[in-house]
């Protein structure tokens, strides 16, 4: 059982606002070339994990009732960086206005059959932002592999450290 973290939908709204301007941040860096790369033979390639962040917006929240402006989960992964920025930056704008309009505070302690258990609403949220956030940690070690500048999200990358005028710790 989740733990319903949320018990304020302004308390979601603001924390999503950074951690949906991070994810967008990190797409912003990749390249079409870079959706090919994978950590490892047998993984997901960057691109198919990029896109699996996307699609965990829909595929979510759906089950709480919301209908964000986002494929189903099983369409394909696009070839193009800048569609699945575009996508995830849509999806992610939907959510926000469904909930903002729909929801109260309330509606955070309602429930919902998520994966064969009972959530609440409040729980999901919590759990789209872990599960995003533990994603875009894994697309950093693509990124690195592939050659790419990674963005810090809570403090700064390797090569942010520069702008403050510091060294990079090793």
């Amino acid at each position: 059982m989740q733990k319903n973290v949320y018990r304020k939908v302004e308390d979601f709204l603001n924390v999503w606002e950074y951690e949906s301007q991070m994810t967008l941040k990190m797409f912003a860096r990749l390249t079409d070339e870079s959706l090919l790369q994978k950590a490892v033979p047998e993984g997901r390639a960057m691109g198919t994990l990029a896109w699996h962040i996307v699609l965990s917006v829909g595929e979510m929240l759906s089950k709480t009732g919301l209908t964000p402006d986002c494929p189903t989960e099983d369409a394909p992964a696009p070839k193009s960086a800048k569609e699945i920025y575009n996508v995830y930056e849509k999806a992610s704008t939907s959510m926000l206005q469904q909930i903002k309009s729909s929801w109260t505070d309330a509606t955070l302690e309602e429930e919902d059959n998520m994966y064969g258990e009972m959530w609440k609403k409040g729980a999901t949220l919590n759990s789209l932002v872990l599960h995003q956030a533990h994603h875009r940690g894994q697309l950093t070690v693509y990124m690195r592999i592939a050659g790419l500048s990674v963005p810090g999200a809570y403090g700064p990358s390797r090569e942010e450290w520069a702008t403050f005028g510091m060294t990079a710790p090793e």
